[in-house]
């Protein structure tokens, strides 16, 4: 019932809107009617133009109202028409909000089990690794020109050998890779040496690789053959630290150089992995501790035109629970510094003393504004 009348009005509106036609044939009609009265040349133009006038007029407010009427209608249209776009884009978006949602709620629970996936390969990984590095020997030291082959030979004795990898190849060009040069066998000219890890199928077999340690795989090549797990022991009573070495310095030199000492277990130079360099430090293991007491007697000597520093290995453990008696130099240089502490914390008293002159300038400035509203008043 309620929705009955305003469809009457709006039926009226879409007859205003069908109007225009029937006033742009009224000139027309006109125009017929002037040019019979040219025809006939009667001279009726005021009585014609007296009839005409009054419907003319009619029809003028007629279009007044109807025009008021279609703006009142469009006007309507265009607000319907733009709610409906509205709810239109409201909706879409809600749609578009509630599929993000969902693909959010997708790549959460995919990244989720992923993530619970990786956690499980890794921990699988971890113990795989842990087992691997155990049957892995690492061999230090090899010459440039030593092949699997040669590996193979060297360690077939001890058990059977699952896999041999190369490992601290220096390419020829900074735009090959590691790989590449392996394959193609473009090393760069200054390297001479290389490592490399060899997997054993059995565990004790590894242990027993060992023994190769030291042993001279070519001329001036004493190999050091390590175990690649972390649990590894670098008896550090038994180690000595060598400081400002060459950066070209090989491992062979160092040996004989503390040769003398006693006998070396096994030289590390520490080097860049990218260059193959030294990096001006690394450690000697000799067998027994009396040969650390020797080597230490070898500090300022110089070794391939520098002077190298000897010292002993610090125990990170011990250093933490309590100083040793060989490190009483360390000591007096720790006295020093806390010498040095004690100085810089006076300079640190005086820097909090310029603090308090600035607080007592805004005492002295208190009874300026004091003064101000006297004059004021």
């Amino acid at each position: 019932g309620a929705a009955a009348p305003p469809a009457v009005p709006l039926a009226r509106l879409f007859r205003a809107a069908a109007a225009p036609p029937v006033l742009v044939a009224v000139p027309g009609g006109n125009k017929k009617r002037k040019r019979s009265e040219e025809g006939e040349k009667v001279s009726e133009d005021q009585s014609s133009s007296v009839i005409q006038e009054p419907p003319v007029k009619a029809k003028k407010a007629r279009k007044k109202e109807r025009s008021e009427a279609e703006k009142k209608l469009s006007e309507r249209e265009n607000a319907l028409e733009q709610a409906d776009d509205d709810e239109d884009q409201k909706l879409f978006q809600n749609k578009a909000k509630q599929k993000k949602k969902a693909s959010q709620a997708l790549t959460k629970s995919v990244v989720n089990s992923a993530a619970g996936s990786t956690v499980k390969q890794q921990k699988r990984k971890r113990v795989s690794d842990e087992t691997a590095e155990r049957r892995t020997v690492f061999v230090g030291n090899l010459p440039v020109s030593c092949t699997v082959q040669v590996l193979k030979s060297l360690f077939k004795k001890y058990g059977q050998i699952q896999s041999i990898r190369f490992r601290s190849l220096i390419p020829a060009e900074d735009t090959v890779s590691k790989k590449v040069a392996a394959i193609k066998h473009k090393m760069h000219p200054n390297a001479k040496f290389i490592n490399a890890y060899v997997v054993f199928k059995e565990e004790c077999d590894a242990q027993k690789a060992l023994k190769e340690n030291g042993t001279e795989i070519a001329s001036g090549f004493h190999i050091r053959v390590d175990t690649a797990s972390k649990t590894s022991s670098h008896d550090n009573k038994r180690s000595v630290f060598l400081g400002n070495l060459a950066y070209d310095i090989r491992d062979d030199a160092v040996r004989e150089h503390f040769h003398v000492c006693g006998d070396v277990v096994g030289v590390r130079v520490v080097r860049d992995r990218r260059t193959g360099l030294g990096k001006g430090f690394g450690y000697v293991l000799f067998e027994n501790t009396d040969a650390v007491h020797l080597a230490l007697k070898l500090n300022n000597s110089v070794l391939m035109g520098r002077k190298i520093r000897v010292q002993r290995v610090a125990d990170k453990s011990k250093a933490q629970k309590s100083p040793d008696l060989s490190r009483a130099s360390k000591d007096r240089v720790d006295k020093k510094k806390n010498k040095e502490k004690s100085c810089s914390n006076d300079s640190f008293v005086g820097e909090k003393a310029t603090p308090l002159k600035k607080s007592t300038k805004p005492k002295r400035l208190k009874p300026v504004p004091r003064s101000k509203p006297g004059k004021n008043k």
